[in-house]
């Protein structure tokens, strides 16, 4: 059988079954749970598959196990005890009769979709044969961790600013949010291209660019960014602060 066919067949049983537990606790956010997991089920699969062997598959099995674990307990941290996210109660709202059809449709067949695509460095990495641990897996861990680091403490300054209770209605400019309004968003696109730089040591590896250009994609123009911007654009501070910070690559304010 097709390498990539089994992969394809557990991800749709997998989106399946969170989209049962999304019935069960009637709330559809239980998706941002399930994407950071994926990868990790993903990738341990894709490895022991291919013969669970290889130094670079065992690296990033490891570090998208750190990424996907520590993101999957961080939102659902951030949503415990609170209502639904705001973007999937608007599209309950809007889909009406349809909601669970669209539901399945839209948000776990399409993010089981997704997801086999960013993962594609992972899926050939892991595929591919060889053991030693080249320049390349160096330089691409590297970059990973600076994504970790950017994403894990840019989570970890907006969690404890919402916190407090002071700073409702206010948005956080301090730390990394000084110089780069979405520091999360940043470090975990840096992450998945530092993957794929581990995978360009790999034969064909090159062609997996398409994962983290569609992580990207997603996060600057898709579902990211722009929804986020557009439910702050309500705060009355938000007009200054985005004058002034950059939207995504930290860097300096400007005066």
């Amino acid at each position: 059988m097709n390498y990539y066919t089994p992969l394809a067949f557990l991800l749709w049983a997998y989106v399946s079954l969170w989209f049962l537990i999304s019935l069960f606790k009637r709330r559809n956010d239980v998706a941002d749970v399930a994407w950071g997991l994926g990868f990790v089920l993903v990738a341990w699969t894709s490895f022991f598959l291919a013969g669970g062997s290889g130094t670079r598959g065992l690296l990033v099995c490891i570090l998208v196990s750190v990424w996907g674990v520590r993101l999957a307990w961080h939102i659902h941290a951030r949503h415990r005890g609170k209502a639904e996210d705001f973007r999937y109660m608007a599209w309950r709202r809007e889909w009406g009769k349809w909601v669970y059809a669209r539901s399945y449709a839209q948000v776990y067949l399409l993010q089981g979709a997704l997801l086999f695509i960013v993962a594609l460095p992972v899926l050939m990495i892991n595929r591919s044969t060889g053991t030693t641990f080249g320049f390349l897996n160096g330089i691409g861990a590297c970059i990973w961790l600076f994504g970790f680091l950017c994403e894990s403490v840019g989570d970890a300054e907006l969690a404890r600013f919402a916190r407090d209770p002071h700073n409702r209605g206010k948005i956080l400019q301090s730390g990394l949010w000084r110089y780069t309004r979405h520091p999360n968003y940043f470090g975990e696109v840096v992450q998945w291209w530092g993957i794929w730089v581990v995978a360009v040591g790999v034969p064909g590896g090159w062609f997996s660019i398409v994962g983290p250009l569609t992580i990207t994609l997603l996060i600057l123009k898709v579902s990211g960014i722009p929804m986020l911007e557009k439910k702050m654009a309500g705060n009355p501070d938000f007009a200054e602060y985005k004058r002034r910070t950059s939207v995504f690559v930290p860097w300096v304010p400007k005066r």
